[in-house]
């Protein structure tokens, strides 16, 4: 498997989450349905950094092997994050938008629970 889309394909979903409530919080929090303002807004901030800097760390590692010795952890926290929020997602899940973040999730968890139980494989450049 292609590690390296992988990690591009999951540090770009992340930056894009990331970027959204970091610059954006009252708007996500109004498009959630909890009004216009509120102290919940710098929680989805803390939460924008949480994100941007999982986007980064993804976005940095796309060229290692990932699944091995020094891999492993950079896997298993992806895998634990999409596998948690895809479960928190499946139970809030409504309207069209939440679904389509849902569904990347679960995908994001697939794809990393593959990678963490296969043995991870350099690919030949001379190939």
């Amino acid at each position: 498997m292609n590690t390296r889309l992988l990690m591009i394909a999951s540090a770009l979903v992340l930056a894009t989450i990331g970027l959204s409530l970091t610059f954006a919080p009252e708007e996500v929090f109004a498009a959630l349905g909890g009004g216009t303002s509120g102290p919940w807004t710098i929680v989805l901030q803390l939460g924008g950094a949480l994100y941007c800097g999982f986007a980064l760390m993804n976005w940095m590692a796309k060229g290692a092997v990932l699944g091995g010795i020094y891999g492993r952890p950079l896997v298993i926290g992806n895998l634990v994050h999409f596998t948690i929020g895809g479960l928190a997602l499946l139970k809030a899940g409504s309207g069209t938008l939440l679904w389509t973040v849902t569904a990347a999730y679960v995908l994001f968890a697939a794809l990393f629970g593959y990678v963490m139980f296969t043995h991870p494989v350099k690919s030949d450049p001379g190939k």
